[in-house]
């Protein structure tokens, strides 16, 4: 990157993308310090609005589901649903502090990530047609706006809004903070999508939205909805379906659900006293502004069947899964749970990936490091053939690219050899990287992707990136390790390992996460998510 990267502001989401790369020598811009006195709350909530308490669920299906029949929308499956996509997993306290962590991943555990459901009147919840916000720390909905209408939505299901307080990044990763925003959103699409299968429901993200269009159906567009250099974007709008057959999302004109009557209530709390400006994540907002689109047709994916992991539930993946911050280097997985892990990030998976409504454009690049009969070396997942062609004519012609035979999954070997230092340098120097059984370094089509789908590409690519992450996560739960996302690497220097041109922008590196045998630190307290006296058990 030259230094006019860094020296004027950047004129489109390129710029944006180049001036907040890691390198080596220098860092993408941050606080200098963590100001704790400004510290966002991770929780967002209205004031002077009627709150719903969610029943809370133990019993669920095995995992990855789906349930073998889909469960009536009332107010004990909600509960479950928004807990498992959103609730908090347990409370930590060491030393005095306490935080929470939550079934939904995010970077720094900081929570940008927003959920509004807009619903036909349920039991117990209104009288008419609703709109919702889902209040994790109390795992209770909070009426936004009422409708004087009792039904607004095609049959068969319901709307979800997701949105992004991105000051809650910035606080502590600064310029760096947008895209892990939009990684976060993409971790929530997968969160949704398993918490949906749990109760044999659908869930599938929407391509046709605008922004404008999900804020004013959400009401982020009031000014009530959040408070000055807190502001609350639109990441996009879901439909879970809840019917039998689990069809494929209905045509939704969303102008009459926006213009239909409904009187809004409350105002959203405070999240910061003081706050820093970090005007270049507003201009990369501005930047991936999202036009409505029309939905374009996807080729046929080849179906890959879900693996499962026997006497695993979807609630103890999910609620099991946790952030490692250590692993221990010597931990080897094996080679069937490494393929089942692999091919749960392929486009054709039906519960999670199934939920993307968008053209695959990340190929996965994977340091194995200890997987049992896998030679370690640098290696290459084909997730859409045409990508991964042009990836390889792209990259160094003394790569190998031998296909793997593992299930007849398309794995190919770049190179054999320990790749750990390699894996460790690229993600800034974390060991993490490099003692689990494998890392990877998600590269996206970069390029082609802006050229399809304009600015707002950009946020859709991390999107799939944090999708992905979002199935590494749960899987590998399920096999009894643990993963981490990784949005600290060096972004040129990958490229460099990959032989890419310096400077060409077909391909980046958007995301890197890693998966092996975590260390616990048995200093900290684990306490429960919420009261005992408020699950229901069977």
């Amino acid at each position: 990157m030259s230094s006019d990267d860094r020296d004027t502001m950047p004129t489109d989401i390129r710029g944006y993308h180049r001036r907040t790369k890691h390198a080596p020598n220098r860092y993408a811009m941050g606080p200098g310090f963590l100001d704790w006195t400004s510290q966002p709350s991770p929780f967002r909530l209205f004031e002077g609005v009627t709150q719903t308490p969610l029943p809370l669920v133990d019993e669920t299906p095995a995992f990855p589901g789906p349930a073998p029949r889909p469960a009536a929308l009332d107010l004990r499956a909600l509960g479950l649903f928004l807990e498992l996509s959103f609730g908090v997993s347990a409370w930590k306290s060491y030393e005095g502090s306490t935080w929470a962590l939550r079934n939904n991943p995010s970077s720094g555990n900081l929570h940008p990530t927003e959920c509004y459901v807009l619903l036909d009147a349920v039991e117990g919840l209104g009288t008419g047609a609703g709109l919702y916000h889902y209040a994790p720390m109390l795992h209770a909905l909070e009426e936004r706006a009422a409708y004087t209408a009792e039904r607004i939505l095609p049959e068969g299901g319901f709307l979800l809004a997701l949105s992004s307080i991105a000051w809650r990044e910035a606080w502590k990763y600064g310029e760096r903070a947008f895209r892990y925003c939009q990684l976060d959103a993409g971790h929530a699409i997968g969160a949704v999508a398993q918490g949906a299968a749990a109760l044999g429901w659908r869930a599938e993200a929407l391509a046709e939205p605008s922004d404008a269009e999900i804020a004013a159906l959400a009401g982020l567009d009031r000014d009530d909805a959040w408070h000055r250099r807190e502001s609350e974007h639109p990441d996009l709008l879901m439909w879970i379906s809840t019917a039998a057959a689990a069809a494929p999302a209905p045509e939704i004109d969303l102008f009459p659900l926006i213009d239909a009557p409904r009187a809004f209530r409350g105002r959203a709390n405070r999240l910061s006293e003081d706050h820093d400006g970090w005007p270049v994540i507003d201009l990369a907002g501005q930047f991936c502004r999202k036009p409505r689109q029309p939905t374009r047709p996807l080729p046929t994916r080849a179906q890959w069947p879900a693996p499962s992991f026997e006497g695993v539930s979807i609630g103890a993946a999910v609620r099991k899964r946790r952030s490692a911050q250590k692993m221990d280097g010597t931990t080897s997985m094996s080679r069937e749970a490494f393929a089942a892990l692999i091919a749960s990030t392929l486009p054709g998976e039906s519960n999670l990936l199934s939920a993307f409504p968008w053209p695959t454009s990340v190929t996965l690049i994977l340091f194995v490091h200890r997987v049992d009969g896998l030679e370690p070396g640098l290696y290459a997942l084909q997730r859409d053939s045409d990508v991964a062609a042009r990836l390889r004519a792209a990259s160094r012609k003394d790569f190998e690219w031998a296909l793997v035979e593992l299930d007849g999954l398309p794995l190919y070997r770049l190179y054999a050899g320990s790749v750990e230092k390699e894996a460790t340098k690229l993600a800034c120097l974390q060991p993490i990287s490099g003692k689990g059984c494998f890392s990877v370094a998600m590269i996206a089509d970069f390029d082609r992707a802006l050229e399809q789908d304009g600015p707002f590409a950009y946020r859709r690519l991390h999107f799939e990136a944090g999708l992905i992450g979002q199935a590494f996560y749960l899987w590998a739960t399920a096999a009894g390790i643990a993963g981490t996302g990784i949005g600290c690497f060096f972004d040129d220097t990958v490229h460099e390992l990959l032989g890419l041109p310096p400077g060409d922008m077909q391909f980046q590196d958007i995301y890197h996460f890693t998966v092996g045998g975590p260390v616990e630190d048995t200093r900290i307290l684990t306490l429960p998510p919420y009261p005992d006296d408020r699950r229901e058990r069977r």
